[in-house]
C-alpha cells in the first residue's frame, strides 16, 4: 500500500504548465552561451497572442453586477446556462443532451476530469490509459487507488491513416477486467485524431465488456485540413450510462482564465460528480459561469480564422522540426500540440528541458509526463505568437545540435 507521502509524490507538479518558475539550479553538462530571443512558454497557450472570445469580459461584469443569483448557482451550474449549453452541445456532438440530468459545469476541464474519475474509480479497479495521453490521467488513476493498464498509441506508424490505438491490446485489457477507459480525442500530446472506424471499435468493445469511458474532447473544435471529427457519443453504439464526455472553452477559445469545463453524459455518473463537486469546490465560480453564452456563439468567421491561424503555426513548426536531423514529428491533426521525438543527446531529457529554459528561453513539457517510456520526446503547445514560436523552435534546433550525442 502506498504511503501518504508516496501517493502525493506521484502527483509531481514540477513539469506541469506554469511550474517552471519554481525550477532552480543548473544541471551538470550544460555548456555554451545563452541564445537571445523572446521567452516562449510552450507548456501552455498564450492568451495574449490568442485572446478570449469577444464579449466575454462584458458577460463576466454583468454576472458580477447581478450579484447573488449568479454567485450562488446550483452545484451543477446555473440552470439557464446549462439549458444553453445542452442545446449547443447537442448540435455540436450529434446527440441530445438533457440539461437537468446529463450536464455539469465544473472548475475547468481539469476539474471535470477529477470529478469524472473520482465518481468512477474504486480502489483496485483496473483503468485503461493510452500512452501517450494527457499527463493527469495516469496520476489521477493512481491517486484514486486504481491500477494503471496502459494501451499503446502507434502515432508514428499510423500517421495519415488513423490515430493508431492498439485495439487488440484494448480488448485484452477489457477482457482481463478493466472497468474504465480514459482517452483524449484529439490526442494530447500528439495531436492525432481518432478515425470513425477506430471509435466504432472502441465503442463496440466497451459495450461488449461493459466498460465505462471518459472521452476528453477539449480540442474537438480545432481540427485541421478538413479532417472528419467524430464524437464517440454520436455513434449510438455505447450505452449512454457508460459514457461521459468532457469539453470546455479554455483552449481554442482562450478562456482558460475563467476556469470553466463541462462534463455531459450518463445521468447517474453526473449525479455522483455533482455530489463530489459539492464537497470539493461547491460549483464552478459563479461569476465566471456568466461568460458561458459567449462560447459557441462567437462572431461569424471568428472560429474559422482562429483555427486557420493555428494551422499556419503548425505548418511552420512541423517544417522546422522535420528539417532537423534525427527529429521525428507527426503532423498535428487537431489541437495545439506537437510531440517531437529528439535524437540521442548528451543530456538526459530532464536536463535538456532545463537547458532549453536556461539557455534558449524556451519552456517545453518533457515527454515522460505522458508515459515513462517517452524519454526522448517533448510537448509544445503552439498556441503562441507566430513569429515568436518560429524563432523559439529555431533556438531549440541550435541546442539540439549543441547537445547531440
Amino acid at each position: 500500500m502506498l504511503s501518504l507521502e508516496d501517493k502525493f509524490r506521484m502527483l509531481g507538479v514540477d513539469s506541469a504548465p506554469g511550474q517552471e518558475v519554481n525550477a532552480h539550479g543548473i544541471p551538470d553538462g550544460i555548456v555554451g552561451e545563452c541564445l537571445e530571443g523572446t521567452r516562449v512558454d510552450f507548456s501552455h497557450g498564450d492568451v495574449d497572442a490568442f485572446t478570449p472570445i469577444p464579449g466575454s469580459l462584458d458577460l463576466f461584469v454583468a454576472g458580477f453586477e447581478e450579484g447573488a443569483p449568479q454567485a450562488y448557482t446550483e452545484y451543477r451550474g446555473r440552470m439557464s446556462l446549462r439549458e444553453y449549453l445542452a442545446g449547443k452541445l447537442a448540435e455540436f456532438s450529434g446527440a441530445p443532451v438533457a440539461a437537468g440530468t446529463e450536464l455539469i459545469v465544473t472548475p475547468g476541464t481539469q476539474g471535470a476530469l477529477f470529478l469524472a474519475m473520482g465518481a468512477a474509480i474504486m480502489p483496485g479497479d483496473k483503468v485503461v490509459v493510452i500512452e501517450p495521453d494527457y499527463f493527469a490521467n495516469r496520476k489521477l488513476v493512481t491517486f484514486f487507488g486504481g491500477e494503471l493498464v496502459p494501451v499503446g498509441l502507434d502515432y508514428f506508424g499510423c500517421e495519415g491513416e488513423r490515430a493508431g490505438i492498439d485495439l487488440a491490446g484494448l480488448e485484452r485489457a477489457f477482457a482481463e477486467g478493466a472497468r474504465l477507459l480514459i482517452f483524449s480525442n484529439p490526442n494530447n500530446p500528439t495531436g492525432a485524431v481518432y478515425t470513425r472506424e477506430e471509435l466504432v471499435s472502441i465503442a463496440e468493445l466497451a459495450q461488449r465488456y461493459g466498460v465505462r469511458v471518459i472521452c476528453d474532447e477539449l480540442y474537438s473544435r480545432q481540427i485541421f485540413d478538413d479532417r472528419e471529427f467524430v464524437h464517440l457519443r454520436s455513434l449510438g453504439i455505447l450505452d449512454p450510462e457508460l459514457l461521459v464526455t468532457i469539453i470546455g472553452p479554455s483552449k481554442t477559445e482562450s478562456m482558460s482564465g475563467f476556469r470553466l469545463g463541462v462534463a455531459y453524459g450518463s445521468p447517474s455518473w453526473i449525479l455522483r460528480m455533482e455530489k463530489l463537486q459539492a464537497i470539493v469546490s461547491l460549483r464552478a465560480a459563479g461569476y465566471c459561469q456568466a461568460v458561458i453564452p459567449a462560447w459557441f456563439s462567437e462572431p461569424e468567421g471568428w472560429m474559422t480564422e482562429r483555427v486557420a491561424a493555428h494551422q499556419r503555426i503548425r505548418d511552420d513548426l512541423v517544417a522546422l522540426f522535420r528539417a532537423m536531423p534525427g527529429v521525428r514529428v507527426r503532423v498535428t491533426e487537431g489541437g495545439s500540440y506537437i510531440f517531437p521525438t529528439l535524437p540521442e543527446l548528451t543530456l538526459p531529457l530532464k536536463d535538456f528541458v532545463a537547458a532549453l529554459r536556461l539557455q534558449a528561453n524556451v519552456v517545453v513539457t518533457p515527454g515522460t509526463e505522458f508515459g515513462p517510456q517517452f524519454t526522448s520526446s517533448v510537448r509544445l503547445n503552439f498556441s503562441q505568437d507566430h513569429d515568436a514560436a518560429v524563432d523559439a523552435v529555431r533556438r531549440m534546433g541550435v541546442l539540439i545540435d549543441r547537445y547531440r550525442a
